[in-house]
């Protein structure tokens, strides 16, 4: 698996490209997350790339020029790490690996990175390693050719496809042993939701980093782990809490966020069942950020997608002292 290594703060350059889908406006937004998340994850952004494209290269992400102008910088500036803000393909990956010749990752690659440094119980753990495992399954084979790379061709020559195709079977099998193991975690999680009997339950949902840990523990008087970086809350957490005499159970969970990988979607599916089965949602909107709007149509559509959007909502606007 991906494991982070406790080092100085990795330098790297960030590449986007403007669409028609998405403006300059909204590029220079999404960069700028992806220069957080790159924070978050223990990097600092050195510069940003963006190019005009109507559709990105199949080959290469970027253009030729554009992506000669990285390599340039790259191996002028000691930069060891260079982030896309879309998902690349195996393909794409491999040929910007050749070419950058520094560690290549996608937006993807960044949050799953993220998360398996965030996970702390056995459960956000297991979820993190089975969406690790699915983005990595199609991407095998570039992560031969790079072992080729670093150790020339001597003993590489002829049994590396046998090596992918047993590599993959591994993978395979270890998807399936981690999905057995979340199906087991599910069941007595449902169980214990089971016992907490008949009391109203309030679940805090709304985008990453918009202050759900803060407000549960000023609501709650309690210490759940909270910081200002993203996805600093994995697991779940639930706490009883009195109201003017009306007991509920709040429970604070996963940020969202906009490119959110399907892998993690699905991965924390079962986490968010604390949304599907609250009776009330406080959705958590951070005001004082410019793109407040933005984050809330991203909760409100992956809402939709655990079939939990017609929900009774209360909105909340977060740190209006900094406004």
């Amino acid at each position: 698996m991906i494991e982070k290594k406790d080092i100085a703060l990795e330098r790297a350059v960030l590449i986007g490209v403007v669409t028609k889908e998405q403006d300059e406006a909204k590029s220079k937004e999404y960069l700028d997350e992806l220069e957080f998340l790159t924070y978050t994850a223990g990097g600092e952004v050195v510069k940003r790339f963006t190019q005009k494209m109507d559709m990105p290269n199949p080959k290469t992400f970027i253009g030729t020029g554009k992506i000669e102008d990285v390599r340039v910088f790259i191996s002028e500036n000691d930069i060891g790490t260079a982030i896309f803000d879309d998902e690349l393909s195996a393909a794409q990956e491999r040929n910007i690996s050749k070419i950058l010749g520094c560690k290549v990752l996608d937006r993807t690659n960044l949050i799953l990175d993220i998360f398996a440094q965030r996970a702390q119980t056995s459960y956000a753990r297991t979820q993190v390693e089975l969406a690790q495992c699915e983005y990595l399954l199609p991407r095998l084979k570039g992560m031969w050719t790079h072992l080729e790379r670093q150790k020339g061709g001597i003993g590489m020559r002829g049994p590396g496809e046998t090596e992918i195709e047993t590599d993959r079977r591994i993978v395979r099998d270890k998807i399936a042993l981690l999905k057995d193991k979340i199906k087991t975690i599910d069941k007595q999680m449902a169980v214990q939701r089971g016992n907490r009997g008949k009391m109203v339950r309030v679940a805090l949902v709304g985008y990453t980093n918009v202050g759900k840990s803060t407000l549960m523990n000023v609501i709650s008087k309690s210490d759940v782990f909270a910081e200002n970086k993203l996805f600093a809350t994995l697991d779940t957490t639930v706490r009883k809490v009195v109201i003017q005499n009306l007991p509920f159970l709040l429970s604070d969970t996963v940020g969202f966020i906009r490119k959110l990988p399907t892998q993690l979607v699905e991965s924390f599916k079962s986490t968010l069942d604390e949304v599907r089965e609250a009776d009330l949602l406080l959705h958590v909107v951070d005001i004082s950020h410019p793109n407040f709007e933005h984050h809330i149509e991203s909760v409100n559509k992956i809402l939709g997608e655990i079939d939990s959007s017609d929900k009774p909502t209360i909105m909340v606007f977060n740190k209006i002292d900094a406004y």
